[in-house]
């Protein structure tokens, strides 16, 4: 449901709207933006993933409000009945987290996807790529936000206590248990209390293409004894790849809708 083939994007490449949500770590030292001018899916728009984010937060990626959510899709020119495929070219499948945004804002779940394999996949397929930035014709986007889909610091903190849900952190395991330093400046090693961490790579091919649910749910059920549980909220560095875990895990159980800790490490780790 969440996912769509290169095979079948190639298809119906003018019947889709598609975006390119492209986001790299800084550590890397690549741009998304510039790379997308350089080379992109055919009639692609580019999420600025960093420029899209709350401006007013201190914290990175954090969701925006609904009046600016409107602007940034009308200005997109998408429409709220519009299906869309998004992909990146990012070691960190930062598409999932545009994805989230999408759903969290209310877009109808069945109407949004991601490129299996991503643009790595598309460009190893030899299939048509393009550096020509197609002309947006601004449409009128009504955004519906879906408030328990984003959990905050209080809330996780509440459920050190309560355990209404479980939260599963998207980083690697050295991150997780504190052997290694966080490379955001200004936050403490280690992670939120009765977590648990499935390193998002985990669940992710060489070609950048996910697991078949066989073996995405095998991963799961080592820390979950119910895959059926809704109850799962998702946490990482940033809300970058708890989106992959979001994505992985609605695979596996239909009746999940992706749940994040929206502040994730760069906040619960604060010194």
């Amino acid at each position: 449901m969440f996912l769509i083939e290169t095979d079948d994007l190639k298809e119906k490449i003018d019947q889709v709207k598609i975006i390119d949500c492209s986001w790299h770590m800084p550590q890397t030292k690549r741009n998304g933006l510039e790379e997308y001018k350089e080379n992109h899916i055919p009639n692609a728009i580019f999420f600025d993933l960093e420029k899209n984010s709350n401006q007013n937060s201190n914290l990175p990626h954090m969701l925006t409000d609904k009046n600016s959510w409107e602007i940034i899709v009308s200005e997109m020119g998408i429409n709220n009945n519009d299906d869309i495929v998004v992909y990146d070219n990012s070691d960190v499948l930062s598409a999932c987290r545009c994805w989230y945004n999408f759903i969290y804002f209310g877009h109808n779940p069945s109407l949004i996807r991601i490129l299996n394999g991503g643009m790595k996949k598309w460009k190893s397929e030899n299939k048509t790529t393009t550096n020509a930035v197609s002309i947006i014709k601004k449409t009128q986007y009504y955004p519906n936000e879906k408030f328990n889909l984003v959990k905050n610091k209080k809330q996780i903190n509440q459920n050190l206590t309560l355990q209404n849900f479980i939260v599963i952190d998207a980083r690697s395991k050295d991150r997780f248990e504190g052997k290694v330093q966080e490379p955001r400046h200004g936050l403490r090693s280690g992670s939120i209390p009765k977590s648990f961490c499935i390193p998002f790579e985990k669940l992710i091919n060489n070609n950048n293409t996910f697991k078949d649910k066989d073996e995405i749910k095998k991963i799961f059920k080592e820390v979950l004894k119910d895959t059926t549980s809704s109850d799962v909220v998702f946490s990482c560095g940033s809300g970058i790849t708890a989106c992959v875990l979001a994505l992985a895990y609605c695979l596996i159980n239909a009746k999940y809708m992706p749940i994040i800790y929206d502040g994730s490490w760069a906040e619960y780790g604060k010194i």
